[in-house]
């Protein structure tokens, strides 16, 4: 009998994304009979994880079997693919606290989950436990591929390199493919009829080329049409949250020559020019969606409840191929069958105006030998001088963590562009102060300060 893979869910109580990845996997006939291992710290969440998987087993006709852990190195035991989504801290208190905090400096956010303040808290938080899963691979699954989709998605890849650089690791988001499908949406064109090329980091890639296959095979330049668009008022066009609005990126490509490839409510966060105290001009103009995910975690967690009691009730649950890569890995992999996906791993020199530590987001090849990234060369010099800012953020959060030196938050902080921006430099340092000791024991020991919040 031929061996079916070990799947391993750490993180299994963001029961709504595993449904997509593990529904995305009984799919494919190579892992639908896979062996599913779920683990998670909440048994609530991880038994109502468990109910979606075996409804999804039972609506497809698969094979697969699951596995029930609380603890992490039993889970991770023979793994073939680990597969990590989870939020240290979770909403309540940690997300709270990346926002009310720098909310009392006048420091406004939108995300905060990748870059600024936020983006450096939660890296903090969530580098750590990313370290003890691999080591726990190390020991149990040294062989496993390492599919990570947690934020700050850099940031994590980065550290995990450095300090594990034997794990077999890929960093995974959807934007690139969910911008390039947001832009097809708005040239009125059949996303299949597009071809494109991206590179950069992760949340700030970039389309080198976005073009549209001609009837006589021939490719057409859509930037002309994306731009045109934008200053005629017909792009961008609404889409799933009327909050935003999707303007900052099209602003942001009359300046650059380039589209980026996430939101307009993240990239408003990682650059200095769109939120600004004293500026509500630029937040009304470009539709800024302050406080944005925060309103999304609530909104999220009322719709989970009504959720996951219809998963419970019912018979079938419908399955959908999202877009996420992570099937598409594990298909690759395990049949040899290619595919190509967008990842985040250490630069090593694909894109040669970047560092070579980095973690860079670029086209990669899958097959049986794993995840081969692309050669980019250089970027657009404008292009690369941004993303440099980002980097210089991520860079410094890393050498914290990986040297235990608390001086680097705080240089992390003074770099961040948009923090820089709004805030003089002992606003800066007061501020990261607040954070470290309003975060307590959800951060390393040696990065907690015992001077304590003070009052609003």
């Amino acid at each position: 009998m031929t061996r079916q893979p070990k799947i391993t869910f750490i993180g299994a109580g963001s029961t709504v994304f595993m449904k997509n990845i593990i529904g995305d996997v009984l799919q494919r006939p190579a892992l639908s009979g896979a062996k599913i291992a779920l683990m998670d710290i909440n048994p609530q969440r991880l038994e109502e994880s468990e109910v979606v998987v075996s409804k999804l087993i039972s609506t497809l006709s698969a094979k697969a079997t699951i596995e029930l852990h609380s603890n992490q190195r039993k889970a991770l035991e023979g793994a073939d693919f680990v597969v990590v989504a989870f939020q240290i801290g979770g909403y309540e208190p940690c997300t709270v606290t990346d926002f009310e905090v720098p909310k009392k400096y006048g420091l406004r956010q939108t995300i905060a989950d990748t870059l600024g303040v936020g983006g450096i808290m939660r890296g903090l938080r969530t580098v750590p436990h990313l370290w003890s899963i691999c080591e726990d691979m190390m020991q149990v699954c040294p062989e496993a591929i390492l599919l990570q989709y947690v934020n700050p998605m850099a940031i994590n890849t980065w550290a995990i390199a450095e300090k594990y650089p034997k794990i077999k690791q890929v960093g995974l988001c959807h934007s690139v493919q969910g911008t390039a499908m947001e832009l097809a949406h708005d040239l009125d064109i059949p996303y299949e009829e597009i071809r494109y090329r991206s590179a950069g980091i992760n949340h700030m890639a970039f389309f080198l080329k976005f073009e549209h296959r001609q009837p006589d095979g021939s490719y057409r330049d859509l930037y002309p049409d994306l731009v045109r668009g934008y200053r005629e008022g017909r792009a961008p066009k609404p889409t799933w949250n009327p909050r935003c609005p999707n303007k900052v990126r099209y602003e942001m490509l009359t300046r650059l020559g380039y589209f980026v490839t996430e939101s307009s409510e993240h990239f408003a966060e990682y650059t200095p020019y769109f939120i600004k105290e004293g500026r509500e001009d630029l937040i009304e103009k470009f539709g800024i969606p302050l406080d944005e995910y925060p309103k999304r975690c609530i909104e999220q967690v009322a719709k989970w409840k009504g959720q996951a009691a219809a998963y419970r009730s019912a018979d079938k649950i419908e399955v959908a191929q999202s877009k996420e890569y992570a099937s598409s890995i594990m298909n690759s992999v395990w049949t040899g069958e290619p595919s190509v996906i967008y990842g985040n791993l250490r630069n090593n020199g694909c894109i040669t105006s970047l560092p070579d530590n980095c973690a860079a987001e670029v086209p990669c090849l899958v097959d049986e030998n794993g995840i081969q990234p692309t050669y980019i060369g250089a970027l657009p010099p404008q292009l690369t001088a941004l993303i440099r800012t980002n980097i210089n953020v991520q860079e410094l959060t890393v050498a914290a963590m990986m040297t235990e030196n608390c001086e680097h938050l705080y240089h992390a902080a003074m770099m961040d562009p948009h923090t820089s921006a709004e805030l003089d430099l002992d606003q800066i340092w007061s501020l990261t102060d607040d954070l470290l000791a309003a975060h307590g024991t959800w951060i390393p020991e040696w990065a907690r300060v015992s001077k304590k919040v003070q009052a609003a």
